[in-house]
C-alpha cells in the first residue's frame, strides 16, 4: 500500500503503510534510522531519529544485520564506515549534499600538499573518500574540542563549512586555523537580517542558531550588542536543540536550521512555540526520501551503499579519533 505525495514535503500516508514498513523492515532484520531533517512521516516510522553521528554509532551496536538508513548519502557512508560487516540500504542513493560534495579528496590532498604537517580536521558532513584524507573528524557539537586538542603550534586545516570553521576559529582565537571556503547552500541562506527581523518580532523568544548558518556570526553580534538578551541565544548542533528545547523556560523560540527539525523539537517540548526563522529552509535531498522510497528500499533491497574498504578502514580511524577526544555522541 503505497502513500501519494500530495504536495512538496507532504504526504497522504495510509496508516497501514508504517506496518508495513516496520513489518518488511523485520523481516530483512533491518533497522529504520531517520536523520532530523526527514519529512514528519519518515521520522515518525523510524525506530531511531537523530543526527548523522549518533544514527550510525547506534547502527553500529544494533542487532541487526541491515542498516536502512534515511537522510542523504554521506551519512549511509558514515554508518557503512562503523559497520563495514552489515549491509547499508539508503531508499534514495541519489540524495546527496551540497556541503559534502564541495570539497573532493583530490581538492584536500592539494590543500594539504600547500600545508605540509598541518592537521586536517574534517566535519562529519564529508564522503567517505575526504574522511580517508583526514586526521581527525568533528562534529557541530565537539567541534572546538577536538582543533582545542590540536598543539596550538600545529597548523590546522578545517573543512569543509566555513560557518562552522569561523565560529571555532573565533572561539578558540586560533590565527593558524585555515577554514575551507565550503557551504550548506540550505544553512547558508538562513540569513543575519532575517534573524534580526524575527527577533525584533519576538523579543522574548530563544533563538536556537545551527553554526552552519548564514546567520550565526549575526546571533553573537546581536548578543553581544544587546539586541538580544545573551542567555537567549544559544548556538547548537541539532542534538543540542533538543537538549535545549527540554531545558528552556521559554514559550516561544525561534530555531535556525533546517525545518525538518521541528518536527521533533514539537515533540520533545509540545508546550514551546517553535518557529523557523527561515520557512523556506527546506533541504530537497533529504526531501527525496519519500514514503515510497522508504517502502520500496526496505522491500527490494535498493539502494544498498559500497565504501571501499582501504577507504573505509582510513575513514574509520578518523571518526574514533574523535570520539577517543571526547566526543559529545552528538552531530550535525
Amino acid at each position: 500500500m503505497v502513500p501519494t505525495l500530495t504536495a512538496p514535503g507532504s504526504t497522504a500516508v495510509d496508516p497501514g503503510w508504517a506496518d508495513e514498513v516496520r513489518a518488511l523492515a523485520r523481516r530483512r532484520d533491518a533497522v529504520l534510522l531517520a536523520h532530523n531533517y526527514q519529512l514528519p512521516e519518515i521520522q515518525d516510522v523510524a525506530d531511531h531519529v537523530g543526527d548523522s553521528l549518533a544514527l550510525s554509532r547506534i547502527a553500529a551496536e544494533a542487532d541487526a544485520s541491515t542498516i536502512v538508513f534515511c537522510g542523504v548519502h554521506f551519512m549511509a557512508e558514515t554508518a557503512k564506515i562503523l559497520s563495514p560487516g552489515k549491509t547499508v540500504l539508503i531508499p534514495d542513493a541519489r540524495a546527496g549534499c551540497s556541503l559534502a560534495d564541495s570539497i573532493t579528496a583530490d581538492q584536500l590532498r592539494e590543500w594539504k600538499a600547500e600545508h605540509p604537517g598541518a592537521a586536517v580536521v574534517s566535519y562529519v558532513n564529508t564522503t567517505a573518500a575526504v574522511k580517508a584524507e583526514t586526521d581527525v573528524c568533528c562534529t557541530s557539537s565537539n567541534a572546538v574540542e577536538v582543533v582545542a586538542s590540536i598543539p596550538r603550534e600545529r597548523e590546522v586545516l578545517f573543512l569543509p563549512d566555513q560557518f562552522l570553521g569561523a565560529h571555532v576559529r573565533r572561539v578558540l582565537d586560533r590565527e593558524d586555523m585555515h577554514v575551507w571556503a565550503g557551504e550548506c547552500h540550505v544553512h547558508a541562506g538562513i540569513n543575519g537580517r532575517q534573524l534580526a527581523d524575527q527577533a525584533r518580532a519576538h523579543p522574548e523568544a530563544d533563538l536556537f542558531v545551527h553554526p552552519e548558518c548564514g546567520c550565526a556570526t549575526s546571533a553573537l553580534y546581536l548578543a553581544g550588542t544587546g539586541a538580544v538578551p545573551e542567555e537567549q541565544v544559544k548556538i547548537l548542533s541539532t542534538g543540542g536543540m533538543i537538549e535545549a528545547a527540554r531545558a528552556t523556560g521559554a514559550k516561544e523560540v525561534l530555531v535556525a536550521t533546517e525545518v525538518g527539525m521541528l518536527h521533533q523539537l514539537r515533540r520533545a517540548a509540545p508546550e514551546i512555540d517553535f518557529r523557523a526563522v527561515n520557512e523556506r529552509a527546506s533541504c530537497t535531498y533529504m526531501k527525496m526520501i519519500t514514503p515510497e522510497a522508504l517502502l520500496r528500499s526496505v522491500r527490494d533491497g535498493t539502494d544498498e551503499v559500497h565504501v571501499d574498504p582501504e577507504l573505509a578502514a582510513r575513514g574509520r580511524v578518523a571518526v574514533q579519533r574523535m570520539i577517543e577526544i571526547g566526543s559529545s555522541g552528538g552531530g550535525e
